[in-house]
């Protein structure tokens, strides 16, 4: 009975029937009529929650099928990255033999370099057409969904190449990893978004050199991409030790001061340069005020004053009151969120009193949203509230046009005092940065 309700709740994609029947003794790996374990079904349904009900509720992912193949290989062919994400379970590095790990990669990379279409047809035996539309595959991404002949696999293989790799700890080259997130030209696409988690961490110093080298290059979606990566170094801290985020910092000064040719760039140049503290922030934005692109000079305002710190200067002020009376909309919103605050005199929310009578006002109040789970701040004022964040969530792209997050304060230098050496998040394995052929390292003793 316990079973017919397991494969019943699968078969609704109810997720929570799923782990109550299992809770209450169903066998993971029940058969159902197709003769075929309750977990290809989901994964046959492209149902993420459910698979991972399963896995997590003890679900065999490489349990041999009468075809060949197990669970975790046809997750892999169709091409959903967060389906293979929920059946390849824990551990898969240890889990699974040498050679089925290669097998996996093989292919995941032949069907990422043949095109989904192709192994489509090859599968349907069909040269009609192809039914094509586009489907959120997970929080953080979506992905074209190709039909034919009654079959449909995903165009995700690119994304499950590069996350099997980081679940192997086959660390791909940077190079590679940066040609895959752009080929799709799509800001959503779930290529993009595994190939930027994984950059975010793969923390090192040969894997930062090697994706900031990609701002001078000629493909202005490259440099988009650079901006992406620099800005989940800066709002997700894992280990101060690897942050760089004065590295980050100081790069992106100089990016927006030696000139950036492309309005749509130098835009997110800006708004990521708004994320950071430095001393030549104000500096930045006085420059840009009057470029002759509003996407450029809507960014500025945060750079001239972030709404906490001293009031801005007569030249800052006069500047923020020329993007004020600007001829587009949201310049002249910028503009006003960042004079409102500028016109008041803080005060301390807890003792009515100046700032400094409450303690040493702390250098970046948001740091808290930056910070990994687990590792929760100290506030630098006995007034500071502490602020969770998930490290997994993802933060608008720079290509995606999202809103940035709430300004915050930024201080007069760029050098921040070395903080705490641990954290409960884990740090990543040292990275092999360039071009060349992927490679496989052991991991630290607190890999993630």
């Amino acid at each position: 009975m316990d079973d017919e309700r397991l494969v019943a709740a699968a078969e609704r994609g109810d997720a929570e029937a799923v782990t109550a029947a299992l809770e209450a003794g169903a066998d993971p790996d029940t058969v159902t009529d197709d003769g075929l374990p309750v977990l290809c079904l989901a994964v046959a349904a492209y149902d993420a929650a459910v698979a991972e009900a399963l896995a997590e509720g003890g679900a065999d992912p490489d349990r041999r099928l009468p075809d060949g193949t197990t669970p975790l290989v046809r997750a892999v062919e169709g091409g959903s990255p967060a389906v293979v994400t929920a059946v390849l379970g824990r551990e898969p590095r240890t889990r699974l033999p040498e050679a089925e790990r290669e097998r996996l990669l093989a292919l995941a990379r032949r069907w990422y370099e043949r095109g989904a279409e192709e192994g489509l047809r090859d599968r349907a035996g069909g040269s009609g057409p192809v039914r094509r539309s586009s489907v959120r595959d997970d929080e953080y991404g979506s992905v074209p969904e190709l039909t034919l002949g009654g079959l449909t696999v995903r165009d995700g293989h690119g994304a499950i190449l590069t996350e099997l790799e980081w679940a192997f700890r086959v660390l791909a080259p940077v190079d590679e990893l940066v040609a895959r997130a752009v080929a799709r030209h799509d800001p959503e696409h779930v290529d993009r978004s595994a190939a930027l988690r994984t950059l975010d961490k793969r923390r090192g110093r040969e894997t930062w050199s090697a994706v900031t080298a990609h701002r001078h290059g000629p493909d202005p979606e490259r440099r988009l991409f650079v901006l992406d990566v620099l800005r989940l170094h800066l709002l997700f801290i894992s280990n101060w030790r690897n942050s760089y985020e004065r590295e980050t910092a100081e790069l992106l000064v100089a990016w927006a001061t030696e000139g950036e040719g492309d309005p749509r760039v130098l835009a997110e140049v800006l708004r990521v340069l708004g994320e950071a503290e430095h001393r030549e922030l104000e500096a930045v934005g006085l420059r840009h005020a009057g470029h002759s692109d509003p996407r450029v000079r809507a960014r500025v305002p945060l750079l001239l004053f972030g709404g906490e710190g001293p009031a801005p200067g007569a030249a800052t002020r006069a500047a923020l009151l020329a993007l004020a009376r600007d001829e587009d909309r949201d310049v002249r919103a910028g503009a006003a969120r960042a004079l409102a605050p500028a016109s008041r005199t803080p005060s301390s929310p807890c003792s009515g009193t100046p700032r400094p009578k409450c303690g040493p006002e702390p250098r970046r109040p948001s740091r808290a949203a930056r910070t990994a789970p687990g590792r929760s701040p100290t506030p630098s004022r006995p007034c500071a509230t502490r602020v969770s964040s998930r490290r997994g969530s993802m933060p608008p792209t720079a290509s995606s046009g999202a809103t940035t997050r709430a300004p915050t304060r930024r201080s007069n230098d760029s050098a921040r005092s070395p903080g705490p050496a641990t954290s409960t998040t884990t740090v990543s394995p040292r990275s092999f940065a360039g071009s060349g052929s992927a490679r496989t390292v052991p991991p630290p003793n607190n890999a993630e």
